[in-house]
């Protein structure tokens, strides 16, 4: 019973509430916050929006953990849970100052899309495509101009021809290419899905700030990005988000097992993407040796999961939308990536603390 009160009360039902939360928790723990406050948006609510940081461990500890919540908005229910269990957690804070490994909290990557329930942020951009190096020549999604309109129909939910034509296009080309071609990330549509933007979002210039102030002292970082949405229900995916380096990914191995897998060798819940949130540190900590991970926990069916995300960004292009239909599809949003319920959540907990002490082995390893 205890331990399951312990679960529920980790997690919360609002942005704000996880806000909350996480300051509470990371005052309890004694650690150093900072807030980055986002200029000019509020909350759903009305609220303050904010990335806070909560950091406990010296400023120069060579070895650094993070952790990071909200890249992709109403994700971050579940990585703002761990990230409060974790400062709950006497046991790991214990063994992570034993092993002179300090421990960053980043809550709330993409603020915004926390609060009002969008995967992507106050732009529709998807942060995960947004960490590229603007001054080259932007990626080019050859196949997303076809597939868009069938994505995104004149009408939600789709008419009877929009769904054959959907059907239509799968069947020509494959359900891999469907998803390739929707998901991969693209540039030239900003009202789309899974745009990546044309500069640096502010949650991108924010999280690389983090990191020249938190980072530059450590030789090792190891970073757990918390996302959900994708593979079985409660299952935590390992990906490998990191350079297509031989080396960096057999330490990641080496930490966290056989089944890390790297969208770029195919067999990943997640498309092979450019610009994840994880890359800034190779530019803004080059002395440091980077060990990366997304833990992606499951909640519906995959192509449920990308009809939900089709009907919200739809809804962005629609704001004429009834306000019964509006409020329809945020709740779906929500459920797409938050499973409200006790086993769900102890399913998230179990996986994510065997990660943090996976990692904190790991990182207790290196010189």
């Amino acid at each position: 019973m205890l331990q399951r009160t312990l679960t529920a009360s980790s997690f919360s039902g609002s942005y704000a509430e996880a806000r909350q939360k996480f300051l509470a928790a990371a005052a309890h723990a004694g650690a150093d916050v900072e807030s980055h406050v986002m200029p000019g948006q509020l909350g759903a609510v009305g609220e303050t929006l904010a990335t806070d940081v909560a950091r406990i461990g010296a400023r120069d500890a060579a070895r650094l953990l993070i952790v990071s919540s909200g890249t992709h908005g109403p994700e971050g229910f579940s990585g703002s849970g761990c990230q409060v269990a974790t400062l709950h957690d006497a046991d790991l804070l214990g063994r992570l100052a034993q092993a002179d490994v300090a421990l960053l909290l980043v809550h709330a990557v993409n603020p915004h899309g926390f609060s009002h329930l969008h995967r992507t942020n106050e732009d529709n951009i998807d942060l995960n495509r947004n960490c590229i190096d603007f001054d080259a020549p932007l990626p080019v999604n050859a196949g997303y101009e076809e597939v868009e309109p069938l994505a995104l129909p004149a009408t939600w939910p789709p008419a009877p021809a929009d769904v054959a034509a959907m059907a239509a296009y799968i069947e020509k080309n494959g359900l891999r290419a469907y998803r390739v071609a929707v998901t991969s990330g693209q540039y030239a549509s900003p009202e789309g899905l899974f745009y990546g933007g044309t500069a640096p979002s502010w949650s991108n210039r924010t999280v690389r700030a983090i990191l020249r102030t938190h980072g530059t002292a450590a030789r090792h970082i190891a970073w757990i990005d918390v996302h959900t949405g994708l593979g079985p229900y409660g299952h935590g995916e390992k990906i490998y988000p990191g350079r297509n380096d031989a080396t960096d990914l057999a330490r990641a191995r080496a930490w966290w097992g056989a089944d890390v897998f790297a969208p770029f060798e195919g067999n990943s819940a997640s498309a092979d993407v450019s610009g994840p949130v994880v890359s800034t540190v190779y530019g803004e900590c080059p002395g440091a040796s980077a060990t990366l991970m997304g833990l992606e926990f499951g909640t519906l069916p995959d192509l449920e999961v990308l009809d939900r995300l089709r009907a919200d960004t739809w809804l962005r292009r629609h704001p004429e939308a009834p306000d019964a239909q509006k409020r329809l599809i945020r709740e779906q949003t929500r459920d797409a990536f938050y499973c409200d319920n006790d086993e769900w959540k102890g399913m998230v907990l179990g996986q994510a603390r065997v990660v943090l002490l996976q990692t904190l082995q790991g990182l207790r390893a290196q010189g």
